[in-house]
Order: structure tokens, then C-alpha cells, then sequence
């Protein structure tokens, strides 16, 4: 079983930064994509930011060069976000794809989510 355990989010205000970490825990054998989505009220879920095979970022085109990802430790990614508007106020939800050991034996892939943690950015 693969737990991700999300941390950071709260209110800050227009221009204001925060940061946002995901660590994954259980019986993982690789992560091959970890990062982040979000989700505004009345908008589809859309890409923040990912990273593949531990070096290939990916970061959605409102967000690219205000947010970085970063891989903190061997399992936790870690979102520094920057220059934050209102337009970027969401629940962010961790997401990952990782082999995990299965319980007669081998590796078998998984698409693993977060709970969410709620972003406002707001005066």
C-alpha cells in the first residue's frame, strides 16, 4: 500500500509565496513521476508541476518560472511556489506514479493521490 502525505498550502497574499511538500511512504519499489495538480472551483484539474525519473520537470504554462519543484528526499517532492496571484488559489493535490512491491512478489505500477491541500491567495 502507497500513502502520499501532503504538508504546506494556508492563504497568502497577491505577489506572497508559499511552499507545498508530498512525501510517499509504503512498500515502493520506484517513483517514476511525482508532483503536482490543482483544481480552482469551477475549472478542470490542470498541471502544476511533475517530475520523471527523478530529473524531468514538467510545469503547466501559468505557472512556469514562479514555481519550482524540487526532490528534497528520496521520497518528497517538495513545490516552492512564487509570485503567487489570485488566479492561482486551488486545492493542489499530490499525484504519483510508482512500481510497488505486491505481496506475492514481483513490481506492479500505480497511480497514487493526495488528498488535497487548499491554496488562497487573497488581500
Amino acid at each position: 500500500q502507497v500513502q502520499l502525505v501532503e504538508s504546506g498550502g494556508g492563504l497568502v497574499q497577491p505577489g506572497g509565496s508559499l511552499s507545498l511538500s508530498c512525501t510517499a511512504s509504503g512498500n515502493i519499489f520506484r517513483i517514476i513521476r511525482m508532483g503536482w495538480y490543482r483544481q480552482a472551483p469551477g475549472k478542470e484539474r490542470e498541471l502544476v508541476a511533475t517530475i520523471t525519473g527523478g530529473t524531468t520537470r514538467t510545469y503547466g504554462d501559468s505557472v512556469r518560472g514562479r514555481f519550482t519543484l524540487s526532490t528534497i528526499a528520496a521520497n518528497t517532492v517538495h513545490l516552492q511556489m512564487n509570485s503567487l496571484k489570485p488566479e492561482d488559489t486551488a486545492v493542489y493535490y499530490c499525484d504519483a506514479y510508482i512500481y510497488s512491491e505486491s505481496d506475492g512478489g514481483g513490481y506492479q505500477p500505480g497511480q497514487y493521490g493526495g488528498q488535497g491541500t487548499l491554496v488562497t491567495v487573497s488581500s
